[in-house]
């Protein structure tokens, strides 16, 4: 196998896993840093195929710019684990 292929099978396996973090994670600010892993996975991808002007597109909004939306939204958002907290309601554990 070239190193060429290695790097492709490992980049694929961490763009799997951060794939899967990003859907199972129930905290929104890790959610969105798995999203932004599989953005900086793909971007690589596209600079490893030969395509650096879509890879640079990518990591420029895909990273950078959606991820700070993201972060900036959910900071402003109240979450409801802290009206539940506060009001002294237990949530049921099921």
């Amino acid at each position: 196998m070239t190193l060429y292929l290695v790097v492709f099978i490992i980049l694929a396996i961490i763009l799997l896993t951060a794939a899967i973090y990003a859907v199972i994670q129930k905290d929104l600010l890790y959610a969105v840093l798995g999203t932004s892993v599989v953005s900086l996975i793909i971007s690589v991808f596209f600079y490893l195929l030969q395509a650096p002007d879509v890879a640079l597109t990518e990591a420029a909004i895909g990273v950078a710019l959606t991820t700070i939306i993201f972060v900036i939204t959910i900071r402003n958002t109240m979450r409801y684990e802290h009206d539940v907290e506060k009001s002294g309601v237990k949530k049921s554990s099921k």
